[in-house]
């Protein structure tokens, strides 16, 4: 039964960041395979990470129709990325819900692969943002991933939540709900409330700065 749970929520997570993907190509004008690649990578990417990262065969390598939904999700985004008018917002919801799922698909991964808790967490923290950090780039964005708001602490909350309860023996479907729910809830309320962690401030001590050198001969 959770093996079906996992790859019904591993879908819905590509689909949702093949489509942020699409969305940052309609922001920046692009042509259609433009569409495609911001989808694919985002898609795709950090689970491709994960994957290299445990020694694990490249999912989408051995199950090419990832490749495909990727692809059908972008093309369509092409035609129809229009009609929402507050696109930005859409493209901040539909990565929120990926976030969430990715975090703990990553982790459940990495646990199966044998992996301890950290380096699940790890793993799903990089399968939720590493993705989204190459459609940015590739977009000519901010990294989500490097934003003031809370973005990383969500994939780190779902990650490690979903973790915790499996190696306590709790069912892993109630696991994974609760990762997943954790994950969007502080995803959801950092936006909603334009939260963030404390940023650095410089003291007046600070010898670091545009005018200085860090090392010296």
């Amino acid at each position: 039964m959770f093996e079906t749970v996992a790859n019904v929520l591993d879908w819905i997570g590509v689909i949702a960041f093949a489509a942020t993907g699409a969305m940052v190509a309609s922001r920046k004008k692009m042509d259609a395979i433009g569409f495609i690649i911001l989808g694919t990578v985002t898609g795709v990417g950090g689970g491709s990470l994960r994957d290299l990262l445990l020694g694990l065969p490249v999912f989408w390598v051995h199950e090419p129709t990832y490749l495909v939904a990727c692809v059908g999700v972008s093309v369509a985004l092409f035609f129809t990325a229009h009609i929402p008018q507050a696109r930005y917002r859409y493209l901040l919801w539909l990565d929120a819900i990926g976030l969430a799922i990715f975090a703990v698909v990553g982790a459940e991964k990495a646990m199966i692969a044998g992996a301890g808790a950290s380096v699940a967490i790890a793993m799903g923290v990089i399968t939720a943002t590493f993705g989204g950090a190459i459609r940015d780039l590739l977009g000519g964005e901010s990294p989500m991933i490097l934003f003031r708001e809370i973005y990383a602490s969500a994939a780190i909350a779902a990650a490690a939540l979903f973790t915790y309860l499996a190696a306590k023996g709790v069912p892993h479907d109630f696991a994974a709900a609760a990762g997943f729910a954790a994950g969007l809830g502080v995803r959801f309320v950092a936006l909603r409330y334009d939260l963030s962690l404390p940023r650095y401030r410089a003291r007046p001590d600070d010898q670091t700065g545009p005018d200085r050198h860090f090392w010296r001969t």
